[in-house]
């Protein structure tokens, strides 16, 4: 062997122990750079590394650097690089002369530049897959001849190992910090949940994930804000904000536009920014406040429940690239977490909304009830009215069902609470329900109650009346008003107790007294199929029928004695004769409004009254009543009548050629003397 070969041999020898004693990249192409050229004519040498699942090439080490538009970690397309050449077929690739090259013009031009002349790739590979090339490159044209790609041959597997064995460690070692970040950022998740289970206040939710998050992001900013989007407003739940200058508080209510958390929301995806000129770009009042005050950068994080964005969780800091991208994952972790807390606390102050709610009306309810014991307030001692009261005696005590006829005004919720209080449901609540009163879209949700989102304007969960009523009794007044699509629910309840709320799927069981009402015929409404028939049987159990005013005649003068009694003590007024025309008058009326419109000309005669006598408005009477009937057959009522008639034509005017005195043919004195034996005085002007 010759001196030069041996030299050359020994070289090999170097190159060789050099790679495999190279621990990393960087050092395998330190070594390379070294050793190679002792063997190989070499200006320039790098390695390229394949990304498979990309198709992309790599420039991974240089060595040396030779031009500052080439630099590691750049990335090209395969198809754009010679690596694709040979690793496709596995062979060195050798250009000898760079100037008469027109492949792959982006990369051979940086050589050029770089006044590379010739240059070989060799293809690096295992058994198990394509790593990249290994390029030598030299100044000179045909710089290698054949024994140079021949020893490059034996170094490529060699060198393939070593960057094989490199390049394994490397993900060994990025997949160890890779899993003790994850674990750390874990832990810290944790954290915060347990911080924010407990909390149903949203500032306690606020405090406890900002003290947790600025331990990752030194923030000096957070901000809590709920999204309404009807009206494309933000309102600041918590603020966490030490240098606050007063414009922003807890409950503060902005238009949604021209910020990052507009953008979050409308996105349903974080938004980063960075850097200053970035956040000048946003107009919004807030946003300027903060660039004023120094901030540089901003992460907004969309608060997403059920795909729906309920809000926005802002984080700011008074340095730029506060927030690497590495973080906004674990911050987007974060903010589901917090959605789930907001979520939570929203919903337990509804709850807690509904349950104070509901305990108010159910003491409402319970003093409604104690103001009426028995048949305290049915008044009355005609033999009609005691044999609806022997009735209610008999069903009370039972759980029937009971329908009460009659017509308006009867006092039919008297009797349904004189059920209810003579019942061994007495202690529990008694819920009456006008139908008539309630839009008929609306019926179905005051019966059953709804769910959240079950319709425009369903904001929260409502409970519904025969909810209110377990236990207790219902009374649904007018229930011949009920539409027809919703006669079949209310069926169900009745024979089943039981019935889903609006915009739910669970079955809610009730155990409920059911007492109906109406002024309208039933029987005749089945027929003409405006009624169910199976409902109208369901509730036609136990029909009672209250009788009108007028076949119990004997019971006015009770019932005026008290009206006057009750609406006396109410407007402090003494009153202590009721005269005798005038309940002579008001037992004559044919009252179709029955007892309430007995109660309501009463309470205006209570007005009216100045002294110590009721004073019954008879020309209002009068014109209530029918043409042909009289008030009373007796001269005496004649002359009032007429005296009053002519008194309202006149407005009380007594004396002069117009007033009441020459219309009636008397003098002044004439009349004003029998306007006091007959108790005539003038009513007083209403405030």
């Amino acid at each position: 062997m010759s001196t030069a070969a041996y030299a050359r041999y020994l070289s090999l020898l170097e190159v060789a122990e050099a790679i495999a004693s190279s621990s990393d990249l960087p050092t395998l192409v330190q070594h390379l750079g070294c050793c190679l050229p002792k063997i190989i004519p070499t200006d320039f040498l790098a390695l390229t590394l394949y990304d498979s699942e990309r198709q992309v090439i790599r420039l991974y080490h240089l060595h040396p650097k030779v031009s500052a538009d080439v630099h590691c970690n750049v990335e090209l397309p395969l198809g754009e690089t010679p690596d694709a050449f040979v690793l496709e077929s596995g062979e060195p690739l050798l250009l000898e002369d760079l100037t008469a090259e027109s492949r792959w013009p982006k990369v051979i031009g940086l050589m050029k530049e770089d006044g590379i002349q010739s240059c070989c790739f060799v293809p690096l590979r295992t058994a198990e897959r394509k790593l990249g090339s290994l390029v030598v490159a030299n100044s000179r044209k045909e710089a290698y001849g054949v024994a140079d790609i021949e020893l490059l041959q034996q170094l490529r597997r060699q060198v393939a190992v070593a960057m094989d064995n490199a390049l394994n460690r490397e993900a060994a070692s990025l997949s160890k910090q890779e899993a003790e970040r994850q674990r750390d950022r874990f832990r810290m998740l944790l954290r915060i949940t347990n911080a924010m289970v407990s909390k149903l206040d949203l500032r306690e939710v606020l405090y406890a994930v900002s003290a947790t998050v600025r331990e990752l992001v030194p923030q000096e900013y957070t901000c809590l804000i709920l999204y309404d989007q009807p009206l494309q407003q933000f309102r600041v739940c918590a603020l966490d904000f030490q240098d606050n200058p007063g414009m922003l508080f807890e409950g503060f209510v902005a238009d949604a536009v021209d910020s990052p958390a507009t953008i979050a929301v409308s996105t349903k995806k974080p938004v980063v920014i960075n850097h200053l000129k970035e956040l000048e770009c946003f107009g919004h009042h807030v946003i300027r406040m903060l660039v004023e005050k120094g901030f540089k950068s901003m992460c907004a994080l969309p608060l997403l429940l059920h795909d729906r964005a309920i809000g926005c969780l802002t984080l700011a800091f008074r340095q730029e690239e506060s927030f690497p991208e590495s973080y906004i994952e674990f911050l987007s972790q974060v903010a589901g977490q917090i959605a789930l807390a907001v979520d939570n606390a929203l919903a337990y102050q509804e709850i807690t909304k509904l349950k104070n709610k509901l305990v108010e009306e159910k003491i409402y309810l319970e003093g409604e009830l104690r103001t009426e014991q028995g048949f305290d307030n049915i008044i009355g001692d005609s033999k009609a009215l005691k044999q609806v009261l022997k009735q209610i005696e008999v069903v009370a005590p039972t759980d029937s069902t009971v329908l009460i006829q009659g017509e308006t005004g009867t006092g039919k919720e008297l009797i349904a609470r004189a059920i209810h209080r003579l019942s061994g449901r007495r202690d529990c609540t008694f819920v009456k329900l006008n139908c008539a009163a309630i839009p008929s879209g609306l019926l179905e949700s005051e019966l059953f109650g709804h769910e959240r989102g079950a319709f425009t304007g369903a904001i929260s969960q409502k409970m519904g009346r025969f909810e209110l009523a377990d236990k207790g009794t219902i009374f649904l007044d007018e229930v011949g008003e009920i539409p027809l699509d919703l006669q079949s629910k209310l069926l169900r309840v009745l024979q089943e107790q039981e019935f889903e709320r609006l915009g739910s799927t669970k079955t809610l069981r009730v155990n409920v007294r059911f007492i109906a009402a109406t002024n309208r015929d039933l029987k005749s409404l089945v027929e003409a199929k405006e009624f169910r028939s199976d409902l109208y049987y369901r509730l036609n159990v136990f029909p009672v029928s209250m009788p009108p005013l007028r076949e119990r005649r004997e019971d006015i003068p009770i019932l005026v004695r008290y009206f006057t009694q009750q609406y006396a003590a109410r407007m402090k007024k003494n009153i202590q004769t009721i005269p005798a025309k005038a309940i002579d008058a008001l037992t004559r009326n044919a009252w179709p409004g029955n007892i309430r419109e007995l109660e309501n000309l009463v309470e205006r005669s209570v007005i009216l009254t100045q002294g110590t006598y009721l004073n019954v408005p008879f020309a209002d009477l009068q014109l209530k009543n029918r043409p042909n009937a009289a008030i009373s057959t007796t001269l005496q009522d004649r002359e009032v009548a007429h005296i009053l008639r002519i008194l309202h034509e006149t407005k009380w005017v007594i004396g002069g050629p117009g007033g009441a005195a020459a219309r009636l043919g008397l003098k002044r004195t004439t009349l004003t003397s029998k306007m006091k034996r007959l108790d005539i005085t003038r009513p007083r002007p209403l405030a």
